[in-house]
């Protein structure tokens, strides 16, 4: 777990990417330009919520979310994706 120093605001979460697949599961390596984006990823920052609902993630959760969701962000050098709560499908 990577320590950054971001505090999202409200429901929003700050989220790490899963590395994409580099091989299929027969062996076959996929080029860069046919990799497809994750949808796997860590929580590493997350807001304080609204008023009246609370976050249900915490940090260091594994979770699943939309393929386009969230907003690509640079924070030290890394990739990170920032996105509302709703926009994680699961815990996993």
């Amino acid at each position: 777990m990577s320590k950054v120093n971001f505090k999202p605001l409200a429901d929003r979460v700050l989220v790490e990417p899963a590395a994409a697949e580099e091989k299929t599961a027969s062996g076959i390596i996929i080029p860069d330009t046919a990799k497809e984006k994750p949808q796997r990823g860590e929580v590493v920052a997350i807001g304080t919520g609204k008023k009246d609902e609370p976050i249900n993630v915490k940090v260091g959760d594994q979770v699943l979310y939309g393929k386009y969701s969230g907003t690509e962000i640079s924070i030290d050098g890394k990739e990170y994706l920032i996105m509302k709560e709703a926009d994680i499908y699961g815990i996993v």
